[in-house]
């Protein structure tokens, strides 16, 4: 089933982040073999080039490395995978509360509702 993207941000970014949540949630374990680009692509029904800006900027970031013949690779450092994570949930963070603040709430009152909600 093709992945669903946004208009507001490049579609490679996204796909970069998804699989970022993929690898953080275990989905692509630490040492794990990716798919390659083509399946990828395939998979999130989008062009091959898309995807292959996609894993270099996961490159880029150190999450997964690239063997030569043998395909790409997710990270088995723990640092750079809890770097990540934290910083995937810092981004999520700051977006709920830009839209809770739009709707009148503080950064108090969101963090109630957050707990309350959580109980």
């Amino acid at each position: 089933m093709a992945w669903k993207f946004v208009s507001d941000r490049p579609i490679y970014l996204q796909i970069a982040e998804h699989i970022k949540i993929d690898i953080i949630t275990g989905v692509y374990p630490p040492g794990e073999r990716l798919p390659s680009v083509r399946e990828l692509a395939a998979i999130a029904a989008v062009n091959p080039n898309t995807m292959q800006r996609a894993m270099s900027e996961l490159e880029q970031s150190g999450l997964v490395s690239a063997m030569r013949t043998t395909g790409r690779f997710v990270t088995e450092d723990k640092e750079i995978l809890e770097k990540t994570k934290q910083a995937l949930a810092h981004e999520l963070a700051q977006e709920y509360l830009r839209t809770i603040s739009r709707l009148g709430y503080t950064p108090e009152e969101a963090a109630e509702l957050v707990l309350k909600i959580n109980q």
